[in-house]
């Protein structure tokens, strides 16, 4: 599970401890990806959900906002939505935004903590210099930063548990997907080269009859390279 998403459950857990609940976990992926619902699951969740089928495939992060937005509409009884400030690979940080946006709802990013009071969230929202408090309507979306904490480990019995459960699988038929919305031909933008840059080092010994000169000849050769 990647790790943000992670710290979504927790929070989710939170919520649903002091106030209540049912906390339903969705992912994309392959079959494979059933692993990362037992995991949350196993941290104390209700039911899941796996949404994967062949012609999701390649999907960019629009589409796979779009397949979310469409199992949670399925779904259609929902007060808050939790998403992971953004995937640990890419950390592109979109899903979340565009969730909000295809739902037409509420959204608050980075958000440290969250409670509910009078029909209204009550969010902590992480900036460079300190934190937002802002007040929300539901149902809206946040987006889960790391500054949330540790997320708690599954319990024995949860691990046991979660590992006798089968995950429902929602295809793209499932959920009344438009195809042209979804898979590598949606894609808005493709993956064209993944590589690591090479890099040249090179040394230079700088020398001089005393200290005090070769000190010199490196001071000018320093600004000669523009680092003064």
């Amino acid at each position: 599970m990647n790790p943000y998403d992670e710290q979504a459950v927790e929070l989710a857990l939170r919520l649903k401890e002091k106030h209540g609940g049912q906390i339903t976990v969705l992912t994309v992926g392959s079959q494979e990806a059933s692993s990362v619902i037992k995991h949350a699951l196993a941290m104390g969740t209700d039911q899941g959900f796996l949404l994967s089928d062949k012609a999701f495939e390649d999907s960019d992060s629009r589409a796979v906002a779009y397949i979310l937005s469409q199992a949670i509409k399925k779904i259609t009884d929902y007060d808050l939505v939790l998403c992971g400030r953004q995937a640990a690979d890419w950390d592109e940080g979109l899903v979340g935004s565009l969730i909000a946006g295809n739902l037409g709802l509420p959204l608050v990013t980075l958000v440290e903590a969250v409670d509910y009071e009078q029909g209204n969230l009550k969010v902590k929202r992480v900036i460079l210099d300190g934190y937002q408090l802002v007040k929300a309507p539901v149902p809206a979306v946040i987006t889960v930063s790391n500054e949330v904490g540790q997320p708690r480990l599954p319990s024995g019995w949860g691990i046991i548990s979660a590992s006798r459960q089968t995950i429902p699988i929602w295809k793209a038929e499932d959920l009344g997907l438009n195809s042209s919305k979804i898979g590598s031909g949606a894609a808005s933008r493709k993956l064209v080269k993944l590589y690591l840059p090479k890099q040249k080092r090179k040394g230079e010994i700088i020398t001089g009859k005393t200290t005090a000169e070769a000190s010199a000849k490196l001071i000018e050769r320093l600004i000669r390279e523009g680092v003064f």
